[in-house]
């Protein structure tokens, strides 16, 4: 009796034992991994160097969590977890903890978006980072000189070396990141670019086409003249002749540059403006996107020199000064309402055409 009494007490006190141990362990699980309780998108900016537990003391605290006992647990038991990494992280419901506990080990912080347009000068680059949204403007106040050595091209003019594009960062990232990023874009893509270029081309070397690049680009927004532009002035600087070309007028006026270039200003004699110079400027007048480029290193064939803004944002290209004129009394001198030039200015014509004041 003794012993079965005795039996009879060890297996209550296993079967207790047990359902302690399995109530235990389903109360450590449901709290391991328990939804937050968030009352609204939050953003949650996570410094260098914090841990996730003490994230998770903050939201006991604060009563995002009931308790942060079972992760800390696991946590521990865990040592070769990843850490997790700084930056804002949007909290949102529904949300988990160890899903958030996973995006913050990956990185997966909020980003911001950034766009260098085509056609856009280094100064208006310049000026779109020093007004981006949590992006670090530790270059505000250097030179382009500096600016150009700290990109690891030192005595370069900066002007044509930014790649144009959509850039994604997130906050903690600095102006130098992205203007690195946008150098080594346009080294990479240049390079690329030269390699595929025709033979006989009048450059005597890669940066030759960049300039090139810039000024077709500021030239026309229409994709399907670039080549066509491209072989007007490639033909021009065989023959010998001036580029003339507006775009370059706007770019040595700089600040003065008011919507208008006037005959003096065609005359004025600025190391970019191709109705004095012959060849090429100094250096690009623009940062040139891709389509530019690779314009520049495969103009279309044919005998066109002269080319005039229709107005619509096309051209309208001419073999013969002659041709030329006619284009030019047709759609320069009787304007009709709504006439535009894109990108470059209303008044830009193109290889010597039109009417200035």
């Amino acid at each position: 009796m003794i012993k079965k009494f005795f039996s009879g007490i060890g297996l209550l006190l296993l079967f207790v034992m047990a359902v302690a141990v399995a109530g235990t362990a389903s109360w450590f699980f449901k709290h391991l991994n328990p939804e937050l309780n968030l009352e609204s998108s939050q953003v949650l900016e996570v410094a260098p160097g914090r841990s996730f537990i003490s994230l998770l003391n903050q939201f006991e605290q604060e009563g995002v969590i009931a308790t942060a006992l079972p992760m800390r647990i696991w946590l521990r038991l865990n040592s070769d977890v990843a850490p997790i990494r700084a930056g804002e992280y949007r909290l949102e419901s529904p949300l988990t903890l160890r899903e958030l506990h996973r995006r913050m080990q990956a990185g997966e912080v909020i980003t911001y978006r950034l766009t260098l347009l085509e056609g856009w000068t280094f100064r208006e680059f310049r000026r779109a980072l020093a007004q981006a949204e949590k992006l670090e403007a530790v270059t505000a106040e250097w030179s382009e000189a500096e600016i150009m050595e700290a990109v690891g091209m030192p005595g370069e003019a900066a002007e044509g070396w930014f790649f144009p594009d959509t850039y994604t960062y997130h906050k903690g990232m600095r102006d130098l990141d992205l203007l690195r990023l946008a150098n080594r874009r346009m080294r990479q893509l240049l390079e690329e670019v030269w390699d595929t270029r025709q033979a006989g081309l009048p450059y005597r070397n890669a940066y030759d086409a960049l300039i090139m690049a810039s000024i077709i680009e500021r030239e026309t927004g229409a994709p399907h003249e670039r080549r066509d532009i491209s072989g007007v002035f490639v033909r021009r600087l065989h023959k010998g002749m001036r580029l003339q070309t507006d775009p370059t007028v706007i770019y040595g006026m700089g600040e003065r540059y008011q919507g208008r270039i006037t005959r003096s200003d065609l005359r004025e004699a600025t190391p970019w403006n191709t109705y004095v110079i012959r060849g090429l400027p100094p250096t690009p007048i623009a940062m040139p996107g891709e389509a530019a480029l690779r314009a520049s290193v495969d103009p279309a064939e044919g005998e066109t020199l002269f080319f005039v803004a229709r107005g619509d944002g096309t051209h309208q290209f001419s073999r013969t000064l002659e041709e030329h004129n006619r284009a030019v009394r047709e759609f320069q001198l009787n304007r009709r309402e709504g006439y535009r030039s894109w990108p470059a200015a209303p008044d830009n014509q193109g290889a010597g055409g039109g009417e200035n004041e």
